[in-house]
């Protein structure tokens, strides 16, 4: 069986509007923040209790697919990483303004 591949765009395909848009929920925000303080996580480890498992595949999705984080197979388990130096690179400063305003609620 091969591993599963995930769409994750390139970095002069990130658009602002899709990582704003990404960004504008308190789920995908407070998924964010975690990712920020920890690094790589196991997607079940980011599984809130209020949140069904498939409501946060479909967040993990849009911010994927924002180019905002990125998921990794391993084994049965997908590890996600947060594009931080992609972000940064594309749009400077972004996620450290939206994190000190927005992410003081998530």
């Amino acid at each position: 069986m091969s591993p599963r591949k995930f769409f994750h765009p390139d970095l002069a395909d990130l658009t602002l509007h899709r990582v704003l848009f990404a960004l504008s929920d308190p789920t995908r925000l407070a998924v964010v923040s975690e990712l920020m303080k920890t690094g790589e996580r196991a997607s079940g480890d980011l599984l809130a209790e209020s949140v069904p498992r498939s409501t946060m595949t479909h967040h993990l999705k849009i911010l994927r697919e924002a180019g905002v984080t990125r998921t990794r197979p391993e084994g049965m388990r997908c590890l996600i990483s947060l594009r931080r130096q992609d972000i940064d690179a594309r749009f400077p400063g972004l996620l450290d303004a939206i994190m000190a305003h927005g992410g003081a609620e998530a």
